[in-house]
C-alpha cells in the first residue's frame, strides 16, 4: 500500500532535501582544519589566508579584530626592508652595495672599529654586518643605552661583513638611520608613504630611540589585513590595485637566499626568510611570539597571523607549530 504524506510532512521532506546540500558543504569546509588547529594554540590570536586575492579564511580568535593594529614585533625588519627597496626605486640609495660611510657618515661614532664605515646596505638588511648582536640576552642594555645607532655600530666585529648571518635587530635600526639620513625623512614618513598609502595600509607612530629615529626592526604596528595586504604586494611582484609600489627586481632579489639562519635552517633573503614545501617556495616574515606573514606565490597564497606579543615561539616550539600549520594544512589546499 503507497504511504501517503500529509502536507505538513511533504514540506517538512522538501526543505530537509533542500537543506542538506549546503549542510553537506558547511561539514566538509576544507578550512575546517586549519580553523580547529588554529583554535588548538592558545597563543594564537588571528590568522587569515588569502589565496588569488580572495580571502579564504579571516578568524579572530582571541585579543584584537582583524582591521586592528598590532605590534608585529620583528616583522618590521621586512617593512624596512622593503624601505630599502623604495629608497633605492627613488634613487634616494644608489643600491645595495653602497656603504655605511657613504650613505650617512655622521652615522659612524669616533672610535668604531676600523671597517665599520664600509658595512653596505645589503650587509645591515641581510643581518650580516659582523658587528656584535644586539638582540637576544644583548638588547635590553642595547635599548637602554644613550645612542642606539651608536652602541649598535660600536661594537666589535665577530665576523666579517658579508659573511654569515648575525641576527640582530640593530642592523635594520641603522638600516632605517641611514635612510632617514639619505632621504631626510623619518622611517615613520617613509613607512606611510611609500607603502601604507599606496595599500591602504594605515601604520601608527611606534618607537622612537633618544635621537629620534624611529626603531627599525621592531615595534611596528599593523592590522592582521594589513599584514596580508602588505603580503599580497610581494605575492604580486611589487604592483597591487594597478600601482607600482616596489620593482619586481627588488621583490625577486629579495626573495633569492643570500644567508641561511642557524636557529631555524630557513634561508634568508632581503628581510624574509625562505623555506620550500611540495618543491614550491614560500618566504616569511617573522616577529616574536609568532606574528608571520607568508607568501607562496607558486600556489597564490598569502597568509597572516598573530599571535601573543609577550610568549616566546621559538623554531623547536610554538613557531615550529605555525610553521608546520603553514606547510602541513594551509599550503596544501591550492595544491
Amino acid at each position: 500500500m503507497p504511504i501517503r504524506l500529509s502536507r505538513r510532512h511533504a514540506l517538512t521532506l522538501t526543505a530537509a532535501s533542500c537543506a542538506a546540500p549546503a549542510l553537506l558543504r558547511a561539514q566538509t569546509d576544507p578550512w575546517d582544519r586549519v580553523r580547529a588547529r588554529a583554535a588548538g594554540l592558545d597563543q594564537l590570536r588571528s590568522i587569515l589566508v588569502m589565496q588569488d586575492g580572495e580571502e579564504r579564511l579571516a578568524v579572530a580568535l582571541r585579543g584584537p579584530g582583524l582591521d586592528t593594529p598590532v605590534n608585529v614585533k620583528s616583522v618590521s625588519k621586512t617593512i624596512v626592508a622593503a624601505v630599502l627597496g623604495a629608497a633605492i626605486d627613488r634613487e634616494v640609495v644608489p643600491s645595495v652595495t653602497a656603504r655605511l660611510d657613504a650613505v650617512a657618515p655622521d652615522l659612524i661614532p669616533a672610535g668604531a672599529a676600523e671597517g665599520v664605515g664600509a658595512i653596505t646596505l645589503e650587509d645591515l638588511v641581510t643581518m650580516r654586518a659582523g658587528l656584535e648582536r644586539t638582540s637576544g640576552p644583548n638588547y635590553g642594555a642595547w635599548v637602554a643605552s644613550a645612542n642606539w645607532v651608536a652602541d649598535a655600530l660600536g661594537r666589535p666585529f665577530v665576523a666579517e661583513p658579508g659573511g654569515r648571518m648575525l641576527y640582530s635587530t640593530g642592523s635594520f635600526h641603522v638600516l632605517g638611520a641611514a635612510l632617514a639620513r639619505a632621504s631626510g625623512r623619518s622611517l615613520l614618513q617613509m613607512v606611510r608613504d611609500w607603502i601604507g598609502t599606496p595599500l591602504d595600509i594605515q601604520v601608527p607612530p611606534w618607537t622612537q630611540d633618544p635621537q629620534g629615529f624611529y626603531l627599525g626592526g621592531n615595534q611596528m604596528a599593523l592590522s592582521p589585513r594589513g599584514m596580508a595586504q602588505f603580503g599580497e604586494l610581494y605575492r604580486r611582484d611589487g604592483e597591487i590595485g594597478g600601482t607600482r609600489v616596489l620593482s619586481a627586481e627588488w621583490v625577486s632579489r629579495s626573495f633569492r637566499q643570500v644567508t641561511r639562519s642557524r636557529w631555524s635552517g630557513l634561508g634568508y633573503g632581503y628581510g624574509w626568510f625562505l623555506g620550500q614545501v611540495g618543491g614550491d617556495d614560500y618566504a616569511l616574515a617573522r616577529g616574536y611570539g609568532g606574528q608571520i606573514i607568508c607568501v607562496c606565490p607558486a600556489r597564490g597564497m598569502t597568509v597572516a597571523i598573530t599571535s601573543d606579543p609577550d610568549r616566546p615561539a621559538r623554531s623547536a616550539g610554538y613557531f615550529g607549530d605555525l610553521q608546520a600549520m603553514i606547510e602541513n594544512d594551509i599550503l596544501p589546499r591550492a595544491a
